[in-house]
């Protein structure tokens, strides 16, 4: 599909080059001496074609552009449509066996829990695309203070070691002894890291373990999620952040893929930067956040 989208841009490239080309031959072909009159058109016409091929350029990056804005478009439309789809479809079946009276009594109460299930992880989807447009959008509204990311990172990896032991899984931290202070939303990273935690413990097998590491780094601080993980295929560390990855490691088994497209908005969205990094074995997410 690229190289159909180019073609149109390519050849409205080539056909302003031609008649910038051909304006300046013919300006320098009127002068019969070579005087400074035209030396000066000469230069005009190197200058024509010179502006012909940055406008071709321009053009063909242009195209490219919009190909893979529509591109990337189409594919998260699909891919929300696919997570939405599940849970309506599940939601539609529950509700016409009640309906119909098949479902009485005991399965008449666990099909209604059921529904309350689905309806929360659509409502979370719904929030979640909502809030991932809202960043990116540059609509945000938070409150940056000085946040002591040692506190936030112990409280937060407790809170999470009960879901990790319920899969055999360890999840520690591991940090200096000093404050390790960064200007930030304490709610929006603290969001970051249950996002981060959570995914490596789903990927990490029992007896394994998760740590999470904080470090100063020059005039930042460097968080690190590490896991013992299957890890990420060759070539999918950026991939993984995009909204609705089909990665296997990127899609958590019960979440619609957007927990890492949010976390590096969020990220982002403070002046830093998340990445991946191969863990052998596992996988360490990185990411970085202004000193305070």
């Amino acid at each position: 599909m690229g190289r159909r989208l180019q073609v149109p841009a390519v050849k409205r490239a080539l056909a302003i080059a031609v008649a910038a080309f051909l304006a300046g031959a013919a300006a320098v072909a009127v002068p019969h001496g070579m005087g400074t009159e035209q030396i000066l058109l000469a230069v005009l016409a190197a200058a024509g074609v010179a502006l012909a091929g940055a406008l071709a350029a321009r053009l063909v990056m242009e195209e490219r552009s919009r190909g893979e804005v529509e591109a990337a478009r189409r594919q998260l439309v699909a891919a929300a449509s696919h997570d939405l789809r599940t849970p309506l479809a599940s939601l539609r079946l529950l509700v016409e066996s009640i309906d119909d009276g098949v479902a009485t009594g005991e399965t008449r109460d666990r099909y209604l829990a059921e529904i309350r299930v689905h309806v929360g992880v659509l409502s979370q989807l719904i929030d979640d695309l909502f809030e991932l447009s809202r960043i990116e959008a540059g609509d945000i509204s938070w409150t940056m203070r000085q946040v002591e990311l040692g506190e936030l990172i112990g409280e937060t990896v407790a809170a999470m070691r009960a879901t990790a032991e319920a899969r055999g899984v360890q999840v520690e931290a591991e940090l200096p002894a000093g404050a390790l202070l960064a200007e930030a939303n304490a709610e929006k990273v603290q969001r970051v890291l249950f996002n981060l935690i959570q995914n490596a413990i789903r990927h990490t097998p029992a007896d394994g373990s998760v740590t999470v590491r904080a470090r100063p780094a020059g005039r930042a601080v460097e968080i690190e999620v590490d896991d013992e993980g299957e890890g990420v295929p060759a070539g999918a560390g950026e991939r993984v952040f995009e909204a609705f990855y089909r990665g296997d490691t990127a899609r958590a088994e019960d979440g619609a893929g957007l927990g890492l497209a949010i976390s590096r908005a969020i990220v982002e969205a403070h002046g830093g930067r998340i990445w991946l990094e191969d863990g052998a074995p596992g996988t360490r997410v990185h990411f970085t956040l202004r000193s305070g």
